[in-house]
């Protein structure tokens, strides 16, 4: 069915394009990981890319939904380019990853500058593609000719020549990033000697060939491919078809290795650090130059983006632990990432890894806060932090599931609103070969219930029964401050109240977070227990876990409590009663 076009950006412009890039990424990902030849050989650069622009689109799919549920209509343009930025900020992968989060960082800062209205037109688009590449560029710490950028760049340039409405300008800037693309093996010696062409811009491609099928409702026809003799060319005819007629062909290089590594944007082709380093960063503008300065001076591979006190951090070097400190340093990181490249050899000799025995079964879960993360993670899970308003995506679940290693993989989502992405992450690990039980808890304290009785030696099926059982048999509550007047379960909650929440409906509305944590755990309590979980986070009151304990132990015989501290996890308070 071919796509109904847009005919300027707005908000549902940004919607329908996150969603066809991240189809095309889709299409095309198997493709993008096998050309992927400079300079690690980690063949991830399609994978990173789906991941970045999936968090993007369901940052923005939030937004939208936001508006549904308080009827407020569609989102304004600021608010989805925004989000789409966000999500892609907190959701990049890898260099190629993060400089596409730049790239639409670049355009959400023109497309949402001075209002609803002031850049929809082609000529906005036109200013924001310029602005995208040059913010990119920036981003990187030497940029290298032959790379994402200079896709990028070509696509900028070439926008900048049109003249006409948004769709004049997309194909205008996709027709420059396919020619720019086919010549970057002529920039880069890697590539003309795999006889491919680059994996990053090869993805950029699909990433605004989606925009020319938002804005005609065409997907354009020809795709960079390989020759037999090695040097790239653009095959197929180059006008543009229907999106019901015509699908973006995959294609590989008829010698590109089956691990080919992730593109970097200013790595050497041989030799190199040990270790890819990646972590969300809070931190100051000033804090974050000196940061750029001192991780230029211990590897290679740099790339820092965001803005307004959230970057991403990206560095190749031998020191892991160093590149950590400078970020504690400048401010706070964390979804901090260390990735080993291998012994050294991928670096150097090109030989492959030795493969590593897959464990028969692991646990991965996904936790809100760092000090649930530790401690799930000295139960022997694999977790996932999920930060206040930042999902993980299925293909971060997915992601963990192959980082567990296992034959065998429970999946703990920890999260209601995370069913449907647990799923999918389950269903996708399944086609490749893994055995994926998923618990529906929801809540993090569910999860730790079905971790106490997690037993590796059991039957994998007996196993999932028991830890299931125990998740069920938990009540969960958390108490939470309200951010803006709602309805609720209890009545009308304003801004600042301090909101009891009891299997995930609202059930106490008060103004003390530890007089309302003891009337919900009171309500709990009533129908019995024989064990209480409170997992504090930072913003709980020092003296509300003594008081809690207190009253347990003096009001409810042969009730225990235990108590964990869970960081940023969102709420104020998490209570579990088993």
């Amino acid at each position: 069915m071919a796509q109904v076009p847009q005919t300027f950006f707005d908000a549902l412009a940004v919607r329908t394009w996150c969603g066809l890039a991240l189809r095309a990424l889709g299409r095309a990902r198997e493709e993008i990981d096998a050309i992927n030849v400079y300079p690690v050989a980690d063949g991830d650069t399609g994978t990173n890319l789906y991941l970045t622009a999936e968090s993007a689109a369901a940052a923005v799919e939030a937004v939208f939904e936001a508006h549904d549920a308080h009827d407020s209509g569609k989102p304004a343009l600021a608010d989805a380019a925004h989000a789409m930025a966000h999500g892609a900020l907190i959701g990049a992968r890898g260099n190629s990853g993060t400089i596409l989060a730049q790239l639409l960082r670049g355009m959400a800062q023109v497309l949402a500058a001075d209002g609803e209205t002031a850049h929809t037109d082609g000529a906005g688009l036109r200013l924001a593609l310029r602005h995208a590449a040059d913010s990119a560029r920036q981003a990187v710490a030497h940029p290298v000719e032959g790379t994402v950028l200079t896709v990028a760049s070509a696509a900028a340039d070439a926008a900048g020549a049109a003249e006409g409405d948004c769709g004049t300008v997309a194909r205008a800037a996709y027709e420059g990033a396919r020619a720019a693309l086919a010549a970057t093996p002529g920039q880069l010696a890697v590539l003309e000697r795999a006889g491919v062409v680059d994996a990053g811009g090869r993805g950029l491609v699909a990433v605004l060939g989606a925009l020319v099928e938002t804005f005609t409702g065409e997907v354009p026809r020809a795709v960079p491919v390989v020759s037999e003799t090695g040097h790239a060319r653009v095959a197929g005819d180059p006008d543009l078809t229907s999106s019901a007629d015509s699908a973006e062909v995959p294609t590989t290089s008829p010698g590109a290795p089956a691990d080919a590594p992730e593109e970097c944007a200013d790595a050497p082709a041989t030799g190199g650090p040990a270790f890819e380093v990646i972590y969300l960063l809070e931190a100051d503008d000033t804090a974050v130059a000196r940061l750029r300065q001192r991780l230029d001076g211990l590897g290679d591979s740099l790339v820092v983006v965001g803005g307004d006190g959230l970057w991403n951090v990206h560095v190749h070097v031998d020191d892991a632990g160093a590149a950590v400190e400078a970020g504690v340093e400048a401010g706070r990181p964390y979804r901090i990432r260390i990735t080993h490249f291998g012994l050294g050899d991928v670096h150097t000799t090109g030989a492959e890894r030795p493969p590593r025995e897959r464990a028969q079964r692991a646990v991965v879960a996904v936790v809100p806060g760092e000090g649930l993360a530790g401690l799930y993670t000295e139960a022997g899970a694999t977790t996932v932090l999920a930060r206040p308003g930042e999902p993980p995506a299925s293909g971060e679940l997915v992601e963990a599931v192959r980082r567990a290693h296992a034959r065998e993989v429970v999946l703990l989502p920890n999260d209601a609103d995370l069913r449907h992405t647990a799923a999918a992450a389950a269903e996708q690990a399944r086609t490749e070969g893994i055995r994926v039980a998923l618990i529906p808890t929801r809540s993090a304290v569910q999860g730790i219930a079905a971790l106490a009785v997690h037993e590796p030696e059991r039957r994998f099926d007996e196993d999932v029964v028991q830890m299931t059982s125990a998740a069920g048999a938990t009540r969960y509550a958390e108490v939470a401050v309200a951010e803006r007047q709602s309805w609720t379960m209890a009545g009308i909650c304003q801004a600042g109240d301090v909101l009891g929440l009891i299997d995930g409906d609202v059930a106490v509305i008060g103004s003390d977070v530890t007089v309302t944590a003891e009337t919900v755990l009171d309500r709990m309590l009533s129908a019995g227990g024989e064990l209480v979980t409170l997992v504090l986070g930072d913003e709980a009151p020092e003296s509300v876990a003594e008081h809690l304990e207190t009253r347990v132990r003096e009001s409810y015989l042969a009730v225990d409590t235990v108590v964990y501290r869970g960081g940023r996890q969102g709420a104020v308070l998490l209570i579990g009663v088993e």
